[in-house]
């Protein structure tokens, strides 16, 4: 496809747990929106199932009215996003592809359509419950966003690895580093801003920390991180909202990303890298696949190799940290990736063969 000159007919179905683009944190629903957008200006018919507080382009089918984070009403997400996956399959018809980012929820409902759908994985994949599952749906084509994601589950059936991209003017570049240390995201344990406290510390350096604090993790905010943001030169800014993101990173020295889990992707590491920021991180996960240790950032495994990396972080071209994310991490190479994945899912001979009305489905 396309199918007689016209472009594809996909569904985007994104979770509800924040809007399309998100106004605050959220990383899974911003990347739906950028690839969605990029997808539309391809010239491709693109509907988006997400919350109706979302802004987008496409046809707009909203599951639920706003985004369910922020809705003081909601009590049982699910229960959203089970309606929402029935109406996806319910108009399945409409689409040539459809394109899941709402982890497993439709698992049990996709052998029932003849339509291809791929499924894009956005969280971690190391929890023990999720083996039983997996197992029982692994013929379900799926798209890991990055290569280290895959390895607690190297035997689903991965279609491709997509990284995440941005769109191309979305930050702008800034050449003159300002005199802080910035970290950007979520406070949880595994996103160790306790640790970034300490480096700034160690390097005497003034440190700005923008992240949300989900209910989860308060408790790790309360006894963990807040006593710490009593240091000199500490600033908690909270959430901010998309325009507020790229000065705080185009201005910063450096990001810290001193992380203690195996991250899927790191959003943020490519959004530091269209403004220019050199990175500072911890090798977990996909990082390795993001930050060239010497080119665009440094890897470090301790405290004090992070402070070390500050000292030296001007040997870092931040011109050369721009030109890693407009060669590798825009929307528009984003989007031609998929492009080729929806492709090779709707090729007639994926159609072939006894797996009756299921097009996808291989044998194992």
């Amino acid at each position: 496809m396309p199918v007689g000159g016209r472009g594809l007919r996909i569904a985007q179905v994104s979770p509800l747990s924040e809007s399309v683009p998100p106004r605050l944190y959220g990383g899974t629903e911003r990347v739906v929106s950028y690839l969605t957008e990029a997808l539309f200006a391809a010239g491709h018919d693109v509907t988006l199932f997400a919350s109706g507080d979302s802004t987008t382009s496409a046809r707009l089918v909203a599951g639920c009215p706003r985004s369910l984070r922020l809705d003081p009403t909601c009590r049982d997400p699910l229960a959203h996003h089970v309606t929402l996956v029935h109406e996806v399959m319910r108009r399945a018809q409409e689409f040539d592809l459809i394109h899941f980012h709402v982890d497993y929820v439709h698992y049990p409902l996709v052998e029932r359509v003849s339509v291809p759908t791929l499924t894009t994985l956005h969280g971690r994949l190391d929890i023990p419950d999720l083996v039983p599952l997996y197992r029982s749906f692994r013929h379900v084509p799926v798209i890991s966003i990055s290569d280290a994601q895959r390895r607690p589950l190297p035997w689903l059936n991965w279609r491709g690895t997509v990284h995440h991209g941005l769109p191309s003017g979305l930050h702008r570049y800034h050449g003159a580093p300002g005199g802080y240390l910035v970290f950007l995201g979520r406070i949880s344990p595994d996103k160790r801003p306790d640790r970034a406290i300490e480096i700034a510390r160690h390097v005497g350096l003034p440190l700005k920390i923008s992240a949300k604090v989900d209910a989860a993790d308060r408790e790790y905010f309360t006894t963990t991180v807040k006593p710490l943001l009593d240091n000199p030169g500490t600033e908690f800014l909270g959430e901010i909202g998309e325009a507020e993101k790229g000065d705080l990173l185009g201005n910063a020295r450096a990001l810290l990303f001193p992380i203690d889990w195996p991250e899927p992707f790191g959003l943020v590491l490519i959004e530091a890298l269209a403004c220019g920021t050199p990175i500072i991180a911890f090798p977990h996960g996909a990082v390795p696949e993001i930050v060239e240790d010497g080119v665009n950032g440094f890897l470090v495994d301790s405290v004090e190799e992070a402070a070390a990396a500050v000292a030296r972080v001007d040997e870092i071209d931040r011109r050369r940290c721009r030109e890693t994310f407009e060669r590798r991490f825009t929307a528009a190479h984003m989007a031609r990736r998929y492009l080729a994945l929806y492709r090779e899912a709707a090729r007639p001979a994926t159609f072939a063969g006894d797996q009756g009305s299921v097009p996808w489905k291989t044998t194992s």
